[in-house]
């Protein structure tokens, strides 16, 4: 059936049943709140290891790092393998996010601020962000199958057809523009062509195959039967049926990932084959690769935000929080160890692909390379094997995401309205609201079609908040006017208007906010918007219109006086991601130091408590917090400012090992990563 196997099929449903089994088992063990988000508190190592690996591993990573290493070669991989350089604070932050003793995200600013204000605003603004993610997860896997199943020549019709044609005609010009050919004289005369051509690229109207599950309401099948199937097992098993289903995902990310790597080997001649057809370029890490220069500078622009944004992530307490001690949860950046080997596989797929689909066999959209490399190499069997990893990849990242939403719902909105209902009556709102989001998600998965926008979105969109959080932990001069002044400002400026811009006429038809310029390959580039498209398709004397992203960050400090045109790409993209990492910062410290304090017991209290460790057993714990009630101050000692508004501790043993450790696994890593991709690259 278009390229599906029955055995394909097959695979699928044996996956689904089991995950379906598993969500029924689990719910026995999810009446209460505290049970239902948080499993009772009672997830040891291994169930940690698993759910940060589910967490981390999202299939979108495996599309998207072979996307942008298909596009940039290997140092494309850096927009997912920068956060190697996180593991080690990870080794802090999942003790703090345990410390807390708190089950949703929002109750962190009241417990702080007493304000149930600030909270509601955090768990709203969470909401869209968790539709966007389930939404982002739900079109990756919507994309991965809909390259698997393509539909006949035979049954193409006349637009698709043009579509196809056109795709193959501008890949052939382009080509032979780059190999500087005899025939580059006949694509230069036919200029006009070439420039409508690259237009209808622009607005997506090029592919190179057409699915059987384009049409509408294919989309929506698949859409629908997905989510059903996530929100099923979540409903009722909770955060138990997460933790027990990691196990069997977490296996088949491993396998799909895996997967591709020998198939395409052996289809490419091996590893010398690989270094033949791959340009030399392409193995760089630290290199050039198309419009992108992948520096150290570009790397730190790219963690930075990536860093302060996960302090935000609503997951983090429903994750951390259901650790049954402060090392089960330390232990969870074993799994995320796990994520950065799959990302050096998924890189390597993505040299597959270059080898596999370069000059006129080029893919029409990088996000196609993981379907297409699945397409070509794949038998019966082993597409449902490797559509079973994606589904299983994109459940248990939507799982955490929805759980915690439900949490963030019933803690922090319910609450406000029903006080006094009964934590019964609270499981059962939260059941309903995972399945509000995960429609919402599917309502949002329908709208994307750009994978390399929505990663840069979701890279920045959680900065606001991830750097009140941060700022929050350690600083007890922080304001609860700061914070909301921050919010307001960040939001605005860093997220809503380079999202809204492109719904303004006087921003989008402005000449010079269309302002185009050239890449390194010489090819015509916007300086400002995602795309700069003529607003009469086909005309190209009508006038330039941009579309998607405005790059605020760059327009600012164009008007502090840097030329954002005279700026690389890569430099442009390094400024928006450094502007949206310290600005916040900038804005946090400025507004706490004019404005009054919170209460200050309350602040005593909060430090207290993050400095007491979580005891090893209920009764230890109940002891332990009865002790800081009394004292907050009873580890000032441990302070390495005493006396001052910071509240930096000491390191013990632990915390120093560990943390060396986790330096010294990165590193290896990076070296390691970095010798493979030599010697793949070497010819002999």
């Amino acid at each position: 059936m278009y390229g599906i196997h029955i055995l394909d099929l097959l695979v699928v449903a044996a996956y689904i049943v089991a995950i379906i089994y598993i969500g029924r088992r689990a719910s026995k063990q999810s009446k209460s709140e505290e049970g239902y988000f948080l499993a009772g508190r009672k997830l040891g190592k291994l169930y940690q290891i698993f759910l940060n690996f589910g967490n981390a591993t999202e299939p979108s990573g495996a599309v998207t790092t072979a996307s942008f290493v298909y596009q940039r070669g290997a140092s494309g991989a850096w927009y997912s393998f920068q956060t190697i350089f996180m593991n080690p604070y990870y080794w802090f932050m999942n003790v703090w996010f345990r410390r807390v003793r708190l089950i949703t995200m929002g109750e962190l600013f009241e417990d702080r601020f007493g304000s149930r204000a600030l909270g509601l605003f955090y768990s709203v603004f969470q909401m869209f962000v968790a539709i966007l993610l389930i939404g982002f997860g739900s079109f990756t896997a919507y994309t991965i199958t809909a390259s698997l199943v393509t539909k006949p020549e035979t049954e193409w019709t006349v637009t698709e057809r043009r579509s196809v044609e056109g795709y193959y005609e501008l890949n052939k010009m382009e080509t032979q523009l780059a190999k500087g050919s005899a025939a580059v004289e006949t694509v230069t005369v036919d200029k006009e062509r070439l420039a409508v051509l690259r237009d209808m690229k622009a607005r997506g109207e090029l592919t190179s195959h057409i699915s059987a599950l384009a049409p509408a309401w294919c989309r929506w099948t698949f859409y629908i039967s997905f989510i059903a199937v996530v929100a099923i097992y979540m409903v009722m098993g909770g955060m138990t049926a997460a933790a027990f289903s990691e196990a069997l995902q977490g296996s088949l990310i491993i396998v799909f990932s895996i997967i591709l790597i020998p198939t395409g080997l052996a289809a490419i001649g091996g590893f010398e084959g690989l270094a033949q057809k791959v340009p030399k370029s392409a193995f760089e890490l630290f290199g050039v690769s198309g419009t992108v220069q992948f520096t150290w500078l570009t790397i730190a622009a790219i963690t930075l935000p990536s860093l302060i944004q996960m302090n935000a992530l609503s997951p983090n307490m429903s994750i951390m929080g259901s650790a049954k001690n402060e090392m089960a949860a330390r232990m969870g950046v074993v799994g995320l160890y796990g994520k950065r080997l799959m990302i050096i596989l998924w890189t390597f797929a993505g040299l597959i692909a270059i080898a596999l689909f370069s000059g006129e066999n080029a893919l029409p959209a990088p996000d196609a390379a993981w379907g297409a490399l699945s397409k070509r190499l794949l038998g019966p069997g082993l597409i449902g094997l490797m559509l079973a990893g994606v589904i299983a990849a994109v459940m248990s990242n939507l799982a955490a995401k929805s759980m915690a939403i439900a949490s963030l719902f019933v803690r922090n909105i319910y609450r406000l309205i029903w006080p006094f209902s009964t934590e019964e009556r609270g499981v059962y709102v939260a059941r309903w609201t995972i399945v509000a989001v995960l429609l919402l998600g599917l309502l949002a998965a329908t709208t994307m079609k750009d994978m390399e926008k929505i990663v840069r979105l979701v890279i920045t969109v959680n900065v606001p908040f991830g750097a009140a959080i941060l700022v929050m932990f350690f600083w007890r001069r922080l304001t609860v006017h700061a914070v909301w002044g921050t919010l307001i400002i960040c939001v605005t400026l860093n997220i809503v208007a380079p999202l809204t811009m492109d719904y303004f006429p006087a921003a989008r038809y402005s000449p010079s906010l269309t302002e185009m310029t050239v890449d390194t390959l010489g090819k015509p580039v916007p300086v400002y918007f995602d795309q700069v498209v003529r607003s009469v398709p086909g005309d190209l004397t009508s006038p330039l219109v941009g579309q998607g992203r405005f790059n605020m960050e760059a327009y600012l400090v164009d008007k502090l006086g840097l030329d954002a045109a005279k700026m690389t790409p890569n430099e442009r993209l390094a400024t928006q991601y450094f502007w949206d990492a310290l600005f916040p910062f900038v804005c946090l410290v400025l507004i706490s130091l004019v404005t009054p304090m919170s209460d200050k017991k309350r602040v005593d209290l909060f430090y207290g408590k993050m400095k007491t460790p979580v005891g090893a057993t209920p009764e230890l714990e109940a002891s332990n917090m009865e002790h800081t009630r009394k004292d907050p101050a009873r580890f000032d000692h441990t302070k390495m400012f005493p006396g001052s508004s910071w509240e930096f501790t000491k390191w013990d043993k632990t915390d120093t090992v560990g943390f060396l450790l986790c330096c010294a696994v990165s590193g290896a890593m990076i070296f390691m990563f970095s010798l493979m991709l030599k010697l793949a690259g070497a010819t002999l």
